[in-house]
């Protein structure tokens, strides 16, 4: 299944948002900053992570509901969806 780039601009840019927090975790830790600070900055990362995963498979679903030639069956997309939890 292909997925529509249009309805993903908010999910590219959630990600490339999560690449740079991602820079700054590792940064913290080879300047050796605070723990919690690292780790605050390291589950938001995890989040924003999360939630682009659950906008692709929430785009993915939708478009196999509608489009008469699914690739995809109910199955693999609870498959993809519980690979995220």
């Amino acid at each position: 299944m292909q997925l529509d780039t249009s309805e993903l601009t908010p999910v590219i840019n959630r990600l490339k948002r999560a690449q740079g927090q991602l820079v700054a975790v590792t940064r913290m830790l080879e300047e050796g900053k605070d723990c919690k600070d690292v780790i605050t900055q390291l589950a938001a990362v995890s989040k924003a992570l999360d939630r682009a995963g659950f906008a692709i498979i929430a785009t993915g679903l939708e478009q196999c509901l509608t489009s008469e030639d699914a690739t995809m069956d109910k199955k693999e997309l609870e498959k993809l969806f519980l690979s995220l939890a």
